[in-house]
């Protein structure tokens, strides 16, 4: 048995490849980004490309994410596009690991439960195996949702949550877990620098119009001149971080020292009237506001303590909802082909 390091770990972190240390060999950072063509991912991509000492792969299957979210990048010598599933084994030399792949829509990942659930799973074996491989740092995102529906408000890293396990959500509250459990096993079996952050609702640019997600639901249904449909009863509270300041914390995170898990959203808590009031008062005043079902395990609150990512990280949103909605309603209507109205 390997002798226990003082942090649980048995062993030391795996050595990079050789070449890392050659003076023939003036390499960049090589950082892989799986589920880089998606919401979050793209714009993580573009906060690593804007260093010039990184070169970013992007391995993606193009299930939720689009091509289109990195066409500034398609060519340039220092980024790479693969179509890949994670779910497949992937064989690339890098130094770095940022683990997005999943679709994170209930639409989406409800649509092809089993699926989700093995991207969760054999997906993050399959990175972890690489980052053993290579000896690159891997980061999970995570997410809130592995909290379930809350009976700790706000939610702290140290809570263990209360998540139904055969529940139409589960695909993906339970596949985060379990991501979550192998990263821990990877790090103190066999040494993995790992990363873990979990994820609060995060809206911005490029999220998919149709994903049911109630940020880009309601600016898409304000957008169409059709009624907001408020999930009953109304009253249940979700806190939104801007994109930009969410790829800001993942970065953090990745460069630091510290294993996570860590919250990273935006502590501002409104419930679901509060936004549709807001988007109404945004793009449309006159559209009604519908009250529909609500969705089998859809949590009551979701609000994150963010005390760790402000000591560990110095990381907090900078970008209020407020800030945030017209920068999406933007994109929204170019996307949609909806002019403002003068």
């Amino acid at each position: 048995m390997a002798k226990e390091l003082s942090n649980g770990v048995s062993k030391p972190p795996p050595t990079p490849s050789p070449l890392r240390n050659s003076k023939f060999f003036q390499s960049n950072m090589r950082i892989l980004v799986t589920g880089g063509a998606g919401f979050i991912g793209s714009h993580l991509v573009d906060k690593l490309m804007e260093n010039e000492k990184n070169e970013v792969i992007v391995a993606d299957n193009f299930f939720t994410g689009s091509k289109d979210n990195l066409r500034k990048w398609i060519g340039h010598p220092r980024f790479e596009l693969i179509r890949h599933d994670v779910t497949e084994p992937l064989l690339v030399e890098v130094d770095q690991i940022y683990h997005l792949a999943c679709p994170a829509s209930p639409i989406f990942y409800k649509y092809n439960p089993v699926k989700t659930i093995k991207t969760n799973v054999i997906g993050t074996l399959n990175m972890l195996g690489l980052a053993k491989r290579v000896g690159a740092r891997i980061l999970l995102t995570s997410t809130s949702e592995v909290y379930g529906d809350p009976l700790e408000h706000p939610q702290k890293e140290e809570y263990w949550g209360n998540v139904n396990p055969i529940g139409v959500r589960s695909c993906y509250d339970e596949g985060k877990r379990v991501a979550e459990t192998l990263m821990f096993d990877y790090h103190r079996q066999h040494g993995i620098e790992i990363r873990i952050a979990r994820i609060f609702n995060t809206y911005g640019p490029r999220m998919n119009i149709d994903d049911g997600r109630v940020v880009s639901n309601f600016i898409a249904q304000a957008l169409r001149g059709e009624p907001l449909t408020v999930q009953a009863p109304g009253t249940q509270t979700r806190s939104f971080c801007y994109v930009s300041d969410m790829v800001d914390g993942l970065i953090r995170l990745m460069e630091g020292d510290n294993t996570g898990p860590i919250n990273l959203g935006n502590p501002g808590e409104f419930t679901m009237m509060e936004l549709a009031e807001a988007v109404k008062e945004l793009i449309d005043p006159n559209v009604p506001v519908k009250n529909v079902e609500n969705t089998p395990d859809d949590p009551r609150q979701r609000k994150p303590d963010i005390t760790k990512a402000k000591e560990l990280l110095g990381w907090e949103p900078k970008i209020t909802l407020r800030q945030g909605l017209p920068l999406m309603e933007e994109d929204f209507r170019q996307r949609l082909g909806v002019p403002k109205k003068a």
